[in-house]
C-alpha cells in the first residue's frame, strides 16, 4: 500500500471515529432526558441538596425544570407547609405546567402526639377535649395546603415515646388521634402516609417499625391512613426489606429511597436497589419514589454518578 492510500485510510478512520463519538454523545444526551419508567421524585427542600454543582444558582422553580429536563416526572417538598402561600402557589404551578406529579409534604397532624400527653385529672396535663380539637385543626390546616398545591399525600410522623406509658396504650392513642384526622382528610381525598423512622436517625420517636404502622392502618381502617416505606429507615430498623414490603403491601402508598449507611443515593451503600425496584414494580406499584437522601460524592462527577444511578435502577 502506498503512503497516499494509507494516509487516506487513516484520515477516514479518524473522521469515522469522530462521527461515531459525536453520535454516541448525542444518544447519551438524549437518554439523559428520556422520561424514567418509575416516578422518582427529587426534593425541592434544602437538606438533600442533590446535584449541587448542576443546580448551583438556580431558583426553586428552575430546579423543577432542571429535574424535568433530565427525565424526572415528579417532585416533592417536605417543607411546603412552611412556605408563604405565594411560594406554595408558584411551585405548584410550575410542577403542574410540566405535567409532573407532586408527592408528599410534611404535616403537623401527628407531630406532637397530643393524646399521649393527656392524662385527665393530673395537674398541669393538657385537657383531652382541647387536644382533640387541636388534632382536627391541624388536619384542616393540612387539607387547606394540600388543596392549594394539588397534593394527594402528606407525611405524618408520630411523636416521641412516652416512657411512662406502655407501648400498646400509646398505640391506642395514635389510632384514636389518626381517626380524628382521617375523617377530615377523607373528605378532601388526602392520604396521610405514616413514616416509621429509625432509632439511629431519630432516637426517641415512637413509630419505628413497618409492622406497627401496619397495625395502626388496620385499626384506623381508612383510605386516608397508609404507610410511607422509607428504605433507609427500614433497613436500619428491621432489614428484610422485600419481606416487610410484601407483608405490609396493602397498606403501603408511598416509598422513600435512601441507601445505608449514610443515607445517600441508590447504589452508594448496601441495599440492592435494582432488585428492590424490580420487585416493587413487578407487584404493580406505579406511584412515587421520593429521593429522600443526600449525595455520596459532592463533586461534579458525583452529580453525574447520582443521575446514572437512577438510570440503572429504573424499572425496565
Amino acid at each position: 500500500m502506498d503512503r497516499r492510500s494509507f494516509s487516506k485510510k487513516i484520515a477516514g478512520a479518524i473522521i469515522g471515529a469522530s462521527v461515531m463519538g459525536a453520535s454516541a454523545r448525542a444518544a447519551d444526551s438524549k437518554a439523559e432526558g428520556k422520561p424514567f419508567t418509575c416516578k422518582f421524585a427529587p426534593n425541592i427542600y434544602k437538606w438533600t441538596n442533590i446535584c449541587p454543582n448542576m443546580t448551583k444558582g438556580l431558583s426553586d422553580t428552575d430546579k423543577i425544570q432542571f429535574w424535568y429536563d433530565r427525565g424526572f416526572r415528579a417532585m416533592e417538598d417536605n417543607d411546603m407547609m412552611k412556605y408563604p402561600v405565594e411560594k406554595q402557589i408558584e411551585l405548584s404551578k410550575k410542577i403542574s405546567s410540566l405535567g409532573m406529579d407532586f408527592g408528599v409534604f410534611t404535616s403537623s397532624i401527628g407531630g406532637m402526639y397530643w393524646l399521649t400527653a393527656c392524662k385527665d385529672g393530673e395537674k398541669g396535663k393538657p385537657n383531652r377535649t382541647a387536644a382533640v380539637e387541636r388534632i382536627k385543626k391541624e388536619a384542616e390546616k393540612t387539607v387547606e395546603v394540600a388543596k392549594r398545591i394539588n397534593a394527594k399525600w402528606t407525611t405524618v410522623v408520630i411523636g416521641k415515646t412516652d416512657l411512662s406509658l406502655e407501648h400498646s396504650y400509646q398505640m391506642a392513642n395514635a389510632v384514636e388521634q389518626l381517626k380524628y384526622a382521617a375523617e377530615i382528610c377523607e373528605k378532601a381525598g388526602l392520604i396521610m402516609v405514616l413514616e416509621p423512622l429509625s432509632f439511629t436517625a431519630h432516637p426517641g420517636l415512637w413509630l419505628q417499625k413497618t409492622s406497627d404502622a401496619y397495625m395502626i392502618c388496620k385499626a384506623v381502617n381508612s383510605p386516608s391512613c397508609k404507610i410511607l416505606f422509607d428504605t433507609y429507615h427500614q433497613q436500619n430498623t428491621e432489614g428484610s426489606l422485600l419481606r416487610n414490603i410484601d407483608a405490609a403491601w396493602d397498606e403501603i402508598a408511598y416509598f422513600h429511597l435512601g441507601d445505608v449507611p449514610k443515607r445517600t443515593e441508590p447504589l452508594s451503600g448496601e441495599i440492592n436497589f435494582k432488585n428492590l425496584i424490580a420487585h416493587i414494580h413487578g407487584k404493580g406499584y406505579r406511584g412515587l419514589y421520593g429521593m429522600e437522601h443526600g449525595q455520596s460524592d459532592r463533586s461534579p462527577a458525583g452529580d453525574e454518578k447520582l443521575l446514572k444511578a437512577y438510570r440503572e435502577i429504573d424499572a425496565a
